[in-house]
């Protein structure tokens, strides 16, 4: 029995110390060192440059319509025809306008001829009236001579002022037949180059059909959009780089002429125009370049 309570005492001691191990700490380990931030690299400026694409384009550029029908008579120049501003590219058959022109003519100077007849009349006239009032004033004549005197003369006046109405009307006939026929001369209305040629010689064409395409060379401008950020930021007279996509060994030099002064609501752009200056070898209207803006040159 006594052995019995000492094995028990024995086995309750062991468990305290069993509990009692198992609530001891272990010692901390060290933890490893944390790695050093990274330094960010120095920055760089941003490029503020923008590129654009657009036509070359010039001022003077226009198809030549027929003012008037008729038969192509004659062609006078081809595509690639440098011509200058008034030269004769083709003619229209002009016999029968000529011809009318010509019978304008002759009646406006038979006008003008009879004028001149009444004036000279009027003038004899005149002095037979101031001769015939003096006489009168004399009591050599009686009244009803001086007033017949009187209404031969103003008969006069009055035909020389029918004439002048009827000079006016053939003049104006005859301005309206000259026009008529300076339409069957077709010539250029500024200095340039025949791009086109859409008719030949004995074609009949109606009033509005096309005869040339002539196209200026120079000045070379350039239009092209900017995003709305831009609005304020360019100017008239600003500098720019253009490069064509055919001579990109190229640069060529341009300034600001024109800035739209509305927003596209549909694309949010501007529209500018430029003009190129200096040396323009290579480029041709119709062209597509590059332009490059750079607001904070």
């Amino acid at each position: 029995m006594r052995f019995a309570r000492v094995i028990g005492f024995v086995g309750f001691a062991a468990v305290l110390a069993a509990l009692s191990g198992c609530g001891e700490t272990k010692p901390a380990q060290a933890s490893a060192p944390l790695a050093p931030a990274p330094v960010p690299a120095p920055s760089t400026p941003a490029d503020t440059a923008f590129v654009a694409s657009g036509p070359l384009v010039v001022e003077n550029q226009v198809d030549l319509a027929a003012e008037r029908a008729g038969l192509v008579a004659k062609i006078m120049a081809e595509p690639g025809t440098r011509v200058k501003k008034g030269q004769l590219l083709a003619l229209l058959d002009d016999r029968q306008i000529s011809a009318e022109r010509d019978a304008a003519a002759a009646k406006s100077r038979s006008i003008d001829a009879n004028i001149r007849n009444f004036q000279a009349e009027v003038q004899v006239l005149q002095a037979d009236y101031d001769r015939a009032r003096k006489m009168w004033e004399a009591q050599l004549i009686t009244k009803e001579q001086l007033e017949h005197a009187q209404f031969k003369l103003d008969s006069d006046k009055f035909e020389v002022e029918r004439e002048k109405e009827l000079l006016k009307a053939a003049q104006a006939g005859q301005l309206a037949l000259e026009l008529e026929y300076e339409k069957t001369h077709i010539r250029v209305p500024f200095d340039g180059v025949v791009a086109r040629r859409y008719v030949r010689a004995g074609q009949k064409v109606a009033l509005g059909d096309r005869l040339f395409w002539v196209t200026a060379e120079s000045p070379l401008r350039i239009k092209f959009t900017l995003p709305e950020k831009f609005v304020g930021r360019v100017q008239r007279g600003d500098p720019l780089t253009v490069v064509s996509p055919d001579l990109q060994d190229r640069q060529y030099r341009a300034n600001v002429i024109a800035v739209s002064p509305v927003v596209d609501p549909s694309s949010g752009t501007i529209e500018v125009l430029a003009e190129l200056v200096g040396g323009t070898s290579g480029l041709r209207p119709g062209m597509t370049a590059n332009v490059r803006f750079d607001p904070m040159r």
